[in-house]
């Protein structure tokens, strides 16, 4: 507990692995030196960036949005919507859905950008610009464990995610899908980070959907799919991804 503690309160300010690299510069140097008698005389000194860190034996990867991530984009090919609407989630990962479907990004802090299959516009996800059972594909990733702790600028409410939640709810069209994730596991509110519910409780605040699939990454950074809800109850900092549909 002590460790998680000050691992928390140390890596907002000071970043370990930049400090350990450090140690790194020499051999930096020594591999510079050797790059210009090999005749690279356009690397010079003024023009140096040290990147310490990247030498590693694999390619790092975090689990949660990757597989998310791939999961979203796989329900979305075997779904096939003729527009699809995400809230908050990675900008990333959306540019590339755009290529496949019209998608329309909502997020409280606009995205400024010009992409060909892509529209963006400003948003709260608890008072969403859409009529009530308008959106038949919906998705919002790693999104709604934020709403309320004020991270992003939004307003402080405890209550947030549940207001969050019912929104997405009354936006989703019958038989429409919304795709849904969070980190999941022992509740807590990590202020300001985050929260980590169990998957009880958000379907507790969803109660005209039904889950369709369930898919999880575990503590491990293991996906898991399908599997049953009450596998996520146990774990510490996982992410539950499910979709779910308005009957």
């Amino acid at each position: 507990m002590l460790r998680n503690f000050a691992y928390r309160w140390i890596l907002p300010f000071i970043d370990p692995r930049s400090l350990i690299a450090i140690i790194r510069l020499p051999r930096f140097f020594s591999e510079w030196r050797r790059y210009r008698r090999m005749g690279g005389g356009d690397a010079r000194f003024a023009d140096l960036w040290p990147c310490l860190t990247d030498r590693v034996g694999y390619t790092p990867f975090d689990p949660h949005y990757f597989f998310q991530a791939a999961w979203i984009a796989r329900q979305l090919a075997a779904a096939k919507p003729t527009l699809h609407v995400d809230v908050g989630s990675s900008i990333a990962m959306l540019g590339v859905l755009s290529a496949q479907f019209p998608l329309v990004f909502v997020d409280y802090r606009p995205l400024k950008v010009r992409l060909d299959g892509l529209n963006t516009i400003a948003g709260d996800i608890t008072r969403l610009p859409f009529a009530d059972a308008s959106i038949a594909s919906l998705s919002s990733l790693h999104v709604i464990e934020h709403i309320g702790l004020g991270r992003y600028g939004d307003p402080i409410e405890p209550s947030g995610y549940v207001a969050a939640l019912r929104e997405l709810d009354r936006v989703l069209a019958p038989g429409g899908q919304l795709y849904l994730s969070t980190p999941v596991g022992r509740e807590r509110v990590c202020f300001n980070a985050h929260r980590v519910f169990s998957p009880r409780t958000i379907l507790n605040a969803l109660p005209k959907l039904k889950v369709l699939r369930f898919a999880l990454v575990d503590d491990s950074g293991r996906f898991q799919e399908p599997c049953d809800l009450p596998g996520a109850d146990s774990l510490s900092y996982g992410c539950g991804m499910f979709v779910l549909t308005k009957t």
